[in-house]
Order: structure tokens, then sequence, then C-alpha cells
């Protein structure tokens, strides 16, 4: 009896897990068995590796074949395993060595090429920290897998190629010419695939006018606020939104490597070749459904926009237009900055720390507020028109804006205002302000809070407690039930960024003052 051992791994949502294939050749019957819970697509798999062992010339013995995907217990899905299955089969036949602290990531063609999987960043990012560094994925994946530090890059387009890489002395049948075709590649590549340029989004220069708004839209930036948008049609909400991520600084290393991890695992086939340094910006139509916003799917669910735009904005155009049900399905990962999606073969976990930004009209016929037109809808209509977004959804928004249409030419063709470059370079001031003051509460043990929108409680009446003075007109809010405690550590946390926007070294009446007259509209 003959054994072989090759490396391969399975993504359950952004977690991979090291799996050890274990291949055996008995005296016995011809027969493929394959155990430890594969889905139909790895069960496929059978069928796909013989073909491609008969076209590298490398047939697979004529004798009864079991392989093992270790843990058993662990369900298995997808082609990602293709390759590890076939080199641990022909290790068991004696043909390759060396295998067995290698990973394997490909899918395999019928005439032996190695074809592109998605979701290799960050299965390569869970081998090497799993203490595997060695990695063999097809070509058009070799830039995505050097992008993690660490490992080790073998990248081949037949697996010819890759039977000669690990060939066993004395395997006369493996054509040792085929080395030519491999590509090596080192982990930390990654400030090569940075310099990929990234298309630029628009300019928030265009905006003309607007101040209130673009202020609004600058305390978001700067502090991770969530915004709401109000106003007739052609007041320019829509292209407010699209500006926000201008405004946005450059994710750092980690959250580059987090959100580019999430573009692996959502492209598909379709590989990535750098680093996403820009925040993303998902705008999902208002027919989307609960399962492409929040993730869902039949056996293990998928990431949905939450998720997409992890680290960046999610934008809902004509919000009261969503179902309620989805709407409110956003409750949960706004709070945690995660989602949680049980299936009946498991429950994954993905990241979800987004910051909202939703537009709305103000009643159906949108001419309600400020259009400078008669309104013809019924208070019925109106009514119902905002009520799709609920009391607790409000609640969790920090910022909200009434805009106004541009009432005359001069308005609607004034000068341009501040370019995002501009504005940017004051939220990545604000932002640094911010770093400054709660790297020092992370040694208090909150070593999570990055912006003002992330401050608890706890922190915001302890160590970032304001004089009374500064909180009297916000106290007395509070008192008459004209905001919620959640909506007064909420003004908090907006204080605190418009004092880190304007220059103060802490929030004081007007500052509290701004924030509420920003936040109680969305409190009502």
């Amino acid at each position: 009896m003959s054994m072989g051992r090759a490396r391969g791994v399975v993504l359950l949502g952004m977690e991979g897990h090291l799996i050890e294939v274990e291949a055996d050749i008995g005296q016995s019957l011809p027969a493929f068995i394959l155990l430890g819970l594969p889905d139909a697509a790895l069960r496929e798999s059978q069928d796909r590796i013989r073909s491609a062992a008969k076209n590298a010339g490398l047939d697979l013995p004529a004798r009864r074949l079991t392989v093992n995907l270790f843990p058993a217990s662990l369900p298995k899905s997808g082609s990602g395993l293709d390759l590890a299955i076939l080199v641990s089969a022909w290790a068991a036949d004696g043909l390759l060595r060396g295998t067995q602290d290698v990973l394997f990531l490909a899918e395999l063609g019928l005439d032996g090429r190695l074809r592109p999987v998605s979701g290799v960043l960050p299965a390569v990012a869970s081998a090497v920290n799993a203490g595997v560094h060695q990695v063999v994925v097809a070509q058009e994946n070799a830039g995505e897998a050097a992008l993690v530090p660490g490992s080790d890059v073998l990248a081949a387009s037949h697996v010819s190629e890759v039977a000669a890489a690990f060939a066993a002395p004395g395997a006369s049948s493996i054509p040792r010419e085929a080395l030519s075709g491999l590509t090596r590649m080192h982990g930390g590549v990654a400030e090569q695939c940075e310099a990929a340029s990234e298309p630029a989004g628009p300019d928030l220069a265009e905006v003309r006018g607007q101040q209130e708004a673009r202020f609004a839209l600058e305390l978001a930036a700067a502090g991770g606020h969530h915004m709401l948008l109000v106003g007739a049609p052609g007041a320019g909400k829509t292209m407010l939104a699209e500006r926000l991520p201008s405004i946005l600084p450059p994710l750092e290393d980690e959250q580059a490597m987090e959100v580019t991890a999430i573009e692996s695992i959502s492209s598909g086939a379709r590989s990535v070749t750098r680093l996403r340094r820009r925040a993303p910006f998902e705008a999902p139509h208002h027919s989307a459904s609960a399962a492409a916003i929040v993730g869902g799917g039949a056996r293990l669910a998928r990431p949905g926009a939450v998720t997409r735009a992890h680290h960046g904005v999610l934008f809902l155009d004509e919000a009261p237009e969503f179902q309620r049900p989805v709407l409110d399905a956003l409750r949960q990962p706004l709070e945690t900055g995660k989602i949680v999606l049980h299936r009946a073969r498991g429950a994954v976990n993905y990241p979800a720390r987004f910051q909202l930004l939703m537009a709305a009209n103000p009643c159906p016929c949108g001419l309600n507020v400020g259009s400078g037109a008669a309104c013809t809808c019924s208070v019925a209509q109106r009514r119902g028109y905002y009520s799709r977004l609920s009391g607790p959804l409000l609640d969790r928004i920090d910022l909200q804006v009434h805009v106004q249409r541009p009432r005359s030419a001069a308005m609607a063709l004034e000068e341009p205002g501040e370019s995002s470059a501009q504005v940017l370079a004051r939220v990545i001031s604000a932002r640094q302000a911010q770093q400054a003051r709660l790297s020092a509460l992370g040694k208090e043990g909150s070593p999570s809070i990055e912006r003002n929108s992330q401050v608890p409680l706890p922190v915001l009446t302890g160590a970032l407690r304001l004089p009374a003075a500064a909180l009297r007109s916000l106290d007395t809010a509070l008192d008459r039930a004209a905001i919620s405690l959640r909506g007064y550590v909420r003004v908090l946390r907006l204080a605190w960024t418009v004092a880190d926007v304007t220059g103060a070294a802490k929030p004081g009446a007007d500052e509290i003052d701004i924030a509420m007259q920003l936040r109680l509209a969305a409190a009502r």
C-alpha cells in the first residue's frame, strides 16, 4: 500500500481552513473513492482529475484510489482542491515527492491546464498563518497569491509543469523540459501591485453651492458617521453621495488586505492583481433583496453588499423604495461591524464595517420640501413613504441634511467649491487628531477604536467627559425625550468630529449645538 499527501484550503466565509489531502492506492479493482464531505462540484473532480492525468501522460494507476480530505467533518465545496487531489494521487504512486507541506490551489481542465479559482488571497493567507509557505497556483492567480507576505508562489499553466517540479528520483516518465513553463514569485510584492493606477472618482469641486451638505459630507468622512440626504429631485443628493469616496483617506495595509480578500471571494474566477487602496463604494438598486444586501445562499452564504462595502460606503439611493425588511436588516451590522449568516450547512461570519449613506425624496412626488412647486401627494402618501425608514434605523444615522435645489442660475452656476484633494487634506488631519487621542485610550482596553463613530459611552463619559456647561442643551434634550440615549451618544461622537475638523481641542457648547442640529432631524 502506498500513501501520498498534499495540502489544500477550503474557505468558510472569510476564514480559510487548511485541508490535508491523503491518497491511498490499494490492491483491488479500479475505483476512485472521495471521502470527507465533498459537495457536488468536488465530487465531479474525479472525472476532471482522470482526464487531466491521462492528457498529461501520467495516467492514474488502474487500482483502487481512495482520497480522504481531512478534517473529514468539515464540509468542502468548490473545485480548488482538484490539483491537490491529483498531486496526492501521483505521490501515492511514487511519481512525486515533497508535496506534503505544499499548498496546491487550482482547478483542472480536462486537457491538464490549471484554471484560476476565486478566494486565492484569503486562502493563501490562511495557509501562511498555519505555517505552509510554498504555494502552487495557476498563472492567472500568481499575482494575487504573491500579495501575501511570507508566501513562496510557484505558478504553472499545466499540470505537467507541477509534476516536473516535484518529480521523484527515477520517475523517468515525467518530462523535465516542462520546468521551463514555471514562474516563481515571493510574497510581499504588494508595493509593485499597488502601483497599478486605480480610476479616480468624481471630484467634489463639481458640486456647486450646497455648503451645508458639503460640510456634513466632510464630517461623515472624518468621523465615519452614517448620513441621510433628503431633498427634491435634482437637488444633487446622488451627486454628493458619489463623491464621498473621493474624500476618504487611502486604506491602510491591514484594511487593504481585508478589502482585497473580499473582492477575491466575490469576483468568481477573475483574479485580483493588486491591493485595493481606495475605499469601496457599493450602490445596489432599490429592488435588491435582503440576501443581495446582507449576503445569502442556499448552502453556505455568500457575501452581500454590506460586506463588499467593508471599510467603504454603502449608498442606498431612493432609500424609501427599498423593502422595509431589507433596510431593517442593516441594523445589526451598523452596530457590530459584522454580519453572521446561518444556513443548514453552518454559519459564516463576514466583516461589515461600512458607512451607510442614504438619499431620499421627502415624499413620492419629491416636491414637498424646498422645491418651490406644489406637492401632489396626500398626507397618507407622505406618511407611508417616509415611514419605510423605521425609527430604529434612523436612530443609527448621525447626520441628516436637507439638500435644497438651486433657485437661480447664479446659485447653480457659481464658482466651483473646494476640490476633493483640499477637503481630503482636512479629513486626514482630523483622522490624525482622532488617532492621537484614541490611541491612548487603546491602552485602557479599547484597542479597536479607530474613529469617533466607534467610541463607546463609557469612554465618552469617562476619559473624554465634557464639562457640564457644554452638555447643558444635550442633557435637556435627553430629559425631554427629544433624543434617545443612543442619539445622545451619537451627538457626542459627532461633536468630537466637528471639533477635529474645525481644529478645536475638544467640543464646546457650539460644537454640541452643531451636532444636535445635524442629528435631531434623524432622531425624529
